[in-house]
């Protein structure tokens, strides 16, 4: 039998045939695989969302969803993740329709487990740089704390770009973290040895944007006392990250297309075009589609640089990562101040989980910052985590106390109303002179104090409360 080329690589298979599920599981578990069996599409499903597999295999008919649906479900979800279809002759038309659409291969059955375990072997070799395995090198993604199959699946995505050399745009609102997967992709890439240079292209004013990306001459302008290098030189056979590059004003648009096409610079107040061998990542937070129909950026760059796109998802749609990062963060700003916070208190986690993270990654690690500094406690409490998150403090009642506090406020409510006239109080309250009393006393109200003339020692006039 094939060795599998991954120690213990994570295989999905499913089929709605008990005895068929139990000898796959067997035959692959022999070969080496740790196998998850489920005997739908839906049960797959659920599957995904809870650990991702590297290989897929699932037999056509199911019931319910069948295994084409499962199919684009799952290349929906996850676009790097091989599938593997097991089919009967009578949908063979069907699986070769699959397979032009991205089915790894399929089989018909009954399959031969020779060419079943060949098949496995060169869908994991073609998808081996994702596979996390004890033994392959992470050290590129290290300054990414993730464990959210989103982040999973974008990883994956990233390490196969990486080891091209071909331009990638990273789209994602501010703060999901754009520089840092533009760090790993140089980390792991043929040029990791080489500079990583990021600049952002909205934050420098345009007359200083040209002289900083591209250099100038001694002379070029006023203050051009010396040559200056620019960031394409000094990134060269490195990464250049371009940060905002939807920011980029028109007219520098068009000198970076240049150098793009020509793979060389022309220093601000130079004749002589410098070479450079330079890899472009570039990000943005803009729909760079809406600004080219609007003419504010060149569709000719767009296409020069957007060859790969890679999205990186919101905080919002990776929650399960929040408490992660929240204390990977917290242990590094201890540390940064001295203290010796150990964690959070279960409902500040909680609390951390649900919020909304409009500023995404970095507003959870200013939120964490906050925090710890001003930390007194082992454990960081809620009414911290609420202040740094600028949101109130939520007292939880019990249903009693809460039923105790409406009866009083609606009382001193009523009484306010009337003047502290008690027949007029209960008459809006529904309610008869006695109960109304009863309910006064209950929560120690004096009508008297709510008489516009009062002095504050009337009695009441009633006989029940004077009796009681």
């Amino acid at each position: 039998m094939n060795e599998p080329t991954t120690p213990r690589a994570r295989l999905l298979v499913v089929d709605d045939d008990a005895d068929m599920l139990r000898l796959l599981s067997m035959r692959l578990g022999a070969a080496g695989y740790h196998v998850t069996a489920v005997g739908s599409a839906e049960a797959a499903l659920a599957q995904l969302e809870i650990e991702r597999p590297q290989l897929v295999i699932s037999d056509v008919r199911l019931p319910g969803r069948d295994g084409l649906a499962l199919f684009d479900e799952v290349r929906a979800r996850h676009p790097s993740l091989p599938v593997i279809l097991l089919t009967a002759h009578g949908t063979i038309p069907d699986a070769v329709e699959a397979t032009a659409r991205g089915v790894f291969t399929y089989l018909t059955k009954p399959y031969d487990a020779k060419q079943l375990l060949e098949k496995i072997a060169q869908a994991l070799a073609l998808a081996a740089p994702s596979l996390p395995t004890k033994h392959a090198d992470e050290t590129w993604r290290n300054e990414i704390v993730s464990r959210s199959n989103r982040m999973a699946d974008l990883l994956a995505e990233t390490r196969m770009v990486a080891q091209s050399d071909a331009s990638v745009l990273l789209r994602g609102d501010s703060g999901t973290g754009k520089e840092l997967l533009a760090r790993a992709i140089h980390k792991a890439s043929a040029r990791a040895g080489k500079p990583f240079v990021a600049v952002n292209c909205g934050a420098i004013p345009e007359a200083l944007l040209e002289s900083e990306l591209f250099g100038h001459v001694k002379g070029a302008f006023t203050d051009a006392v010396t040559n200056h290098k620019g960031l394409f030189q000094a990134a060269d056979c490195g990464t250049l990250l371009l940060d905002e590059i939807g920011d980029m004003p028109p007219a520098l648009q068009v000198k970076l297309l240049r150098v793009l096409q020509e793979r060389a610079v022309r220093p601000l107040g130079s004749s002589q075009s410098v070479p450079v061998d330079v890899r472009i990542v570039s990000a943005t937070h803009r729909d760079l589609e809406a600004a080219m129909a609007e003419g504010q950026f060149r569709e000719d760059l767009y296409y020069r640089l957007n060859v790969v796109t890679l999205t990186l998802p919101t905080l919002a749609e990776r929650r399960e990562d929040i408490p992660l990062l929240a204390n990977h963060f917290l242990a590094k700003l201890s540390a940064k101040y001295g203290k010796r916070s150990s964690g959070f208190a279960p409902e500040a986690l909680k609390a951390l989980t649900m919020a909304t993270w409009p500023g995404n990654v970095r507003q959870l690690y200013n939120v964490v910052e906050q925090v710890c500094a001003l930390n007194t406690t082992p454990l960081v409490p809620l009414a911290l985590v609420q202040r740094a998150l600028r949101t109130p403090s939520v007292e939880v009642l019990s249903f009693a106390e809460a039923r105790q506090r409406f009866e009083r406020a609606y009382l001193v409510d009523l009484l306010k109303m009337t003047d502290g006239h008690v027949a007029d109080a209960a008459r809006l309250a529904q309610r008869n002179r006695t109960e109304f009393y009863r309910l006064l006393q209950k929560h120690a109200l004096t009508p008297g104090l709510f008489k516009s003339d009062s002095t504050g020692g009337d009695l009441p006039d009633d006989p029940a409360v004077a009796d009681s």
